[in-house]
This record gives structure tokens, C-alpha cells and sequence, in this order.
């Protein structure tokens, strides 16, 4: 990776764990948003050449390590969606806005399966289908954020 302000990468990656540890009442934990699985959705399909799975799964084990998860549990769910967001990376680009809304809830729902097998394992299963709360937080939250960063990766020239 060259120094094309690639600083910005990791500044929205330490936006997006501080966002994952903020203080939620606990009636909104389970809708909150999975800022990291966004952002290796968008860097990926942004830049599949430089970021891919073994970025995704740094970014989950820190994200394991912050969060005080078990270990490994972010780290396999991101690399399997970035594996799965840079086989589709070409088509997603073509996608209308309610298509990566879409896919993205895809994406996420898979990453929050995985990452409730892993807990299941661990012995702290999550019961019914209350785990995907957060695939369609964040598939909402895609259509604001996404241009946002693609205007700073513009004007920042991010490459």
C-alpha cells in the first residue's frame, strides 16, 4: 500500500470500533449497526486489489480483541464476507442503490450467522433469529454512509 492517504482507511476503522464499544441502553444493543462489517465491504469492493481477506480478518480480531468477544468469532465472519464481497465486487459496482441494499443485508446476515455459530460453540448461543437485527441496521445504514466515504476517498484521493 502506497501513503495515497491510506491513514483514512484506518481512521474510519477506529471510528467503527469506538462505535461498536459506545454505551447503548440495552434495549438497542441488538440494532446496533455492524460498523466494521460496512467498512470491509465498502474498502473491499473499493480496492479489491490491496484489501481483502486477510485485512478483513486483522480488522475482526481486533475487533474480537475490543469488543472482548471470543476470539476468532469476528475475525472468521469478516474474512468469509470479504471473500464473499470480493468474488461479487464487479457486479455489486453495477448494482442500483436498492440492489447493494440488499446484498448488503445478505452480506451481513451471513457475517452475523457465522459469527452466532462461533458463539453457539462457545457455549452462549443467541436464541431465534434476533441476531440479524444488526444485517438490517447496517443494510440501512449503506445508502448513507456509502457516498459519504466515496466523496472523501475522492477528495482525499484514496488509492
Amino acid at each position: 500500500m502506497g501513503a495515497h492517504n491510506r491513514w483514512f482507511i484506518l481512521l474510519t476503522f477506529v471510528i467503527a470500533l469506538l462505535l461498536a464499544v459506545m454505551p447503548l441502553p440495552q434495549e438497542w444493543l441488538w440494532f446496533r449497526p455492524s460498523f466494521c462489517a460496512l467498512l470491509v465491504i465498502f474498502w473491499t469492493t473499493r480496492m479489491p486489489q490491496e484489501l481483502g481477506v486477510g485485512f478483513a480478518w486483522l480488522v475482526g480480531l481486533t475487533e474480537d480483541v475490543v469488543t472482548g468477544a471470543t476470539l476468532g468469532a469476528h475475525a472468521l465472519a469478516l474474512s468469509v464476507l470479504a471473500y464473499f464481497s470480493l468474488l461479487t465486487y464487479q457486479r455489486t459496482r453495477a448494482f442500483n442503490p436498492g440492489q447493494q441494499l440488499m446484498w448488503v443485508f445478505v452480506l451481513v446476515g451471513i457475517n452475523q450467522l457465522l459469527g452466532n455459530w462461533v458463539h453457539s460453540l462457545a457455549g452462549r448461543p443467541v436464541p431465534g433469529l434476533v441476531f440479524l437485527w444488526p444485517a438490517l441496521t447496517t443494510a440501512l445504514l449503506w445508502p448513507l454512509v456509502t457516498p459519504w466515504l466515496q466523496r472523501m476517498t475522492y477528495r482525499l484521493q484514496v488509492r
